[in-house]
């Protein structure tokens, strides 16, 4: 596994083993639970404080090591700033930050969640101990060798003292679902491209069957003869094969039309023959983030049991430069009938989508679709990598996205769409062209997946800053961030459950 945290619940008082983590606030006070445990030390607590400026701001810590009589290897103080004022967000970045705190190597851990002046939530401390797991993630299954006194990883178990520990045990099985799927889609962003492939892409797929999601998995042939010959295009200067993997968990009424999510993936993108430069080319095995996302998703939806009929469907192909690749001026007829010119061989994301998308509509005919790819370079020059691009043809459904952004910390900004940017991709020889020029490049893609979706309710996330190569946070430091898990996971669960 990719991380190996297990956490658990306990109730204030009960012994805590290893490295022990309490909470003290701006006015460097304790909760109650706290004040009892760490009286023995109290005036060694205030000295350190002292000598280390300590104020308690969010984030801020001391450490003191085996501090006596206590019995524990470490004791750290982790500050929460004014501990009233704070948010869900706050919640999950604590958790991270307590993480943090604590060594490689660690096997058992304690954090004291006893924050002075109020009484924490169940919910508040299944988010805290989210934001725990998510920072202990780590890829390293391909290193045989560590560096001069870096220890050896070892197995976490994390106990939350609570005042409730059932009610927050129960609060976290969810959690833990949707933990288990961000880590599914951080692995599949990280696992280099000779091993993650289309194929290999639609065999880790089909492991959710194990959760209870149908999954069905089409390869060449099976494209051929549907007609998506956009997506083929882009996969047919590759030796592997291209695969469209379809994913349903089925948790509410068979009469209750599912909502859709549709990711890009593109496990290798040398970008055709309009091949890139070789500087950071090696980053393109996350061009498969979009998918990644969904089928971290989907994971996250059957495990927590959520009540929706949910669909998720992937486009899994390898964009390269060989002798049967596709070339600039061919034109292509993608699965709608719609003809292509192919401009740029490496505008191919938006090619896979169309099929996949028109594909979802057609066949499954959902309440909304929500499509994710690492799609343009243009969407980190508009927002770097705080936000990922949000294009929605739907205002309810783009706030909702919105409002689920602002609640996870997966931001996202609304960007436009209108006609003056779709006449950008006309063509002089087909239906349209794959690209539109330097110029607004994030909207004209996103022009162009929308001639695949009619008037179904659709958005379009653009996470070329977001899911991959994106900055350290307190809840990540790992390449592949698994973005858009989380985000997806409350969307549904606050519109499209029940």
């Amino acid at each position: 596994m990719a991380e190996t945290v297990t956490i658990k619940f306990a109730k204030h008082g009960a012994a805590p083993k290893g490295v022990l983590i309490a909470l003290a606030d701006d006015t460097l006070a304790f909760g109650r639970a706290a004040q009892k445990l760490l009286k023995p030390v109290s005036s060694a607590i205030a000295r350190a404080m002292e000598a280390d400026r300590f104020k308690g701001k969010l984030g801020a810590a001391v450490d003191m090591l085996a501090p006596e009589p206590l019995d524990v290897s470490r004791l750290v103080i982790l500050g929460v700033g004014k501990s009233a004022d704070l948010k869900e967000s706050d919640h999950l970045r604590l958790g991270g930050l307590a993480a943090g705190r604590i060594p490689a190597g660690t096997r058992e851990a304690t954090l004291l969640l006893d924050p002075p002046g109020r009484a924490l939530p169940a919910e508040a401390a299944a988010e805290i101990a989210l934001g725990a797991r998510l920072r202990a993630y780590r890829f390293d299954r391909y290193k045989t060798r560590r560096k001069e006194g870096e220890t050896e990883p070892a197995p976490l178990v994390l106990t939350l003292q609570v005042a409730d520990p059932a009610a927050a045990g129960r609060a976290w099985v969810a959690r833990d679902a949707v933990a288990d799927g961000v880590t599914l889609a951080r692995d599949l962003v990280n696992e280099p491209p000779n091993v993650l492939d289309p194929p290999e892409f639609a065999r880790r797929a089909e492991a959710l069957r194990a959760v209870g999601v149908e999954v069905e998995v089409f390869g060449d042939a099976d494209l051929d003869r549907l007609g998506m010959r956009a997506l083929l295009g882009v996969g047919q200067g590759s030796i592997k094969e291209s695969r469209v993997v379809v994913m349903c968990w089925n948790g509410a009424a068979a009469d209750s039309a599912p909502v859709a999510f549709i990711g890009k993936g593109v496990t290798f993108d040398t970008g055709g023959i309009s091949i890139k430069p070789a500087a950071g080319m090696e980053d393109m095995k996350g061009d498969m983030g979009g998918a990644a996302c969904v089928t971290g998703l989907m994971h996250a939806l059957a495990a927590r049991k959520a009540k929706v009929n949910a669909v998720g469907v992937i486009g899994c192909v390898e964009n390269m430069p060989d002798g049967a690749a596709q070339r600039p001026g061919d034109i292509v007829t993608s699965l709608s009938g719609q003809t292509i010119e192919i401009i740029n061989t490496d505008a191919e994301g938006r090619l896979v989508l169309a099929d996949v998308l028109w594909y979802v509509k057609e066949r499954f005919k959902p309440r909304a679709m929500v499509d994710l790819a690492t799609l343009t370079g243009a969407i980190l020059v508009a927002l770097g990598q705080e936000y990922a691009g949000l294009f929605s043809n739907d205002d309810e459904l783009a706030g909702r996205l919105s409002a689920a952004g602002a609640a996870t910390g997966e931001r996202v900004w609304r960007m436009p769409l209108g006609p003056e940017y779709d006449k950008m991709i006309d063509s002089r020889f087909a239906d349209m062209k794959n690209t539109g020029g330097r110029h607004g490049g994030s909207i004209t893609a996103a022009q162009f997946l929308q001639r695949f979706v009619d008037k179904t309710p659709w958005a379009h996330l653009d996470v070329a800053g977001t899911a991959m190569s994106s900055p350290g946070t307190d809840i990540n430091k790992s390449w592949g961030s698994g973005w858009g898990v989380r985000l997806l996971d409350r969307l549904v669960a606050d519109h499209y459950e029940g």
